[in-house]
């Protein structure tokens, strides 16, 4: 029977939480690097036991940690973002007078066909690339140099770059996402960067509402099988691409609000996306109180709440980005953390709800892996 493996990333950890196929009783294993945020984990699609994880303090700075053995041991790796000295800071010698300096690695997200190749967004706005296992990186510097940078501003949670999607079929196609700039686009391998934001709207954070760059893009998510039908959340409206970003639709539909964080799709339905409404930009909680999943199986503009085995009543938590996924049984699990320190499972797709664990630190993040 196979099983599963969810990462979870807080403000004070790595847990590493795991069960059999029937996915009712859980395993939890943490905190790992304890004193440190972990603000993301995840596993090689290409090596069930490669794992990599950003951690990561004021004090300290940025380390990226790597696991051979499915978080039993970790190893610090990536020299390249070495400890330079002074508290919290990360310098990246680009060949410049001055190294460019750069805060924290905001999101890993590994190849699907390679488990040394690893790419990483980080804060301020760039996005760097290993081949060797995370022992070194490389700049895709032709992002943080694009003609728009001079207009790049960060939103509240600093400018990271927090969503990268790579080619599933192993081309040169790769999307990202920084908040408060917007989602880019490069079909070379990361040569080149377009913009890929026509059709968002911005009014009242950018002075052109219908600007290149400016965008508040919290996530975008889409299917392996339509890689170029993307579904994104955003500072305000759920958003809809058919092309790979050059144009985009809003799809908030019959949502109580349209502002929110995480943004997942089904593992085995392309058009059943999940997202959890919080009420506005300024109360990061749900609306009413009551914390609820909403699940489209339309692509959507229709959605319905999924509340069952959820808090109904004096619930302010909330969902941050990275922290929702699914696995690849079947049906299909459905997971999710929150700041409240629950991770909840839904074995049926969204239908019943239950937490695997409690009383964790915030969560930042949750991935998860389905092994043999």
């Amino acid at each position: 029977m196979s099983r599963v493996r969810v990462l979870v990333g807080t403000r004070k950890g790595a847990f590493v939480i795991t069960s059999d196929g029937a996915r009712t009783d859980w395993n939890v294993r943490g905190p790992e690097f304890g004193g440190w945020e972990v603000l993301h984990a995840k596993g090689s699609p290409a090596d069930p036991d490669r794992l990599y994880l950003a951690q990561w303090t004021d004090w300290f700075g940025q380390v990226i940690q790597r696991s051979d053995d499915g978080g039993e041991t970790w190893q610090p790796v990536g020299k390249d973002f070495a400890y330079e000295g002074a508290v919290g800071t990360h310098l990246w010698y680009d060949g410049t007078p001055h190294p460019w300096e750069f805060k924290r690695v905001w999101h890993l997200e590994p190849s699907a066909t390679d488990p040394d190749a690893v790419y990483a967004g980080v804060e301020d706005a760039a996005l760097f690339r290993s081949t060797d296992g995370g022992a070194s990186w490389q700049e895709l510097a032709g992002l943080r140099s694009h003609g728009t940078s001079r207009d790049w501003q960060p939103g509240a949670g600093g400018m990271c770059l927090h969503t990268v999607l790579l080619d599933p079929a192993g081309g040169g196609r790769i999307l990202t996402a920084t908040s408060a700039v917007g989602v880019f686009r490069s079909d070379d391998h990361g040569e080149t960067w377009t913009p890929a934001n026509r059709g968002l709207r911005s009014e009242g954070m950018i002075a052109d509402p219908e600007a290149p760059v400016g965008h508040c893009v919290h996530r975008i998510a889409r299917h392996p099988s339509r890689p170029a039908v993307l579904f994104m959340q955003k500072h305000w409206d759920v958003m809809r691409s058919d092309d790979a970003g050059d144009s985009w639709r809003e799809i908030s539909g019959n949502l109580p609000s349209d502002f929110g964080f995480p943004i997942e799709v089904h593992a085995h339905e392309p058009d059943t996306v999940y997202v959890v409404p919080i009420k506005s930009d300024s109360e990061h909680y749900p609306p009413e109180g009551r914390l609820r999943v909403y699940r489209s199986r339309t692509g959507g503009d229709e959605w319905e709440a999924l509340a069952d085995g959820l808090p109904q009543e004096h619930c302010y938590v909330n969902v941050l980005r990275d922290a929702m996924a699914v696995d690849a049984l079947d049906p299909c699990g459905v997971y999710f953390g929150t700041t409240g320190g629950q991770v909840y499972v839904s074995p049926d797709a969204g239908d019943h709800w239950t937490p695997i664990a409690r009383d964790l630190p915030a969560v930042l993040s949750v991935e998860v892996q389905t092994l043999p």
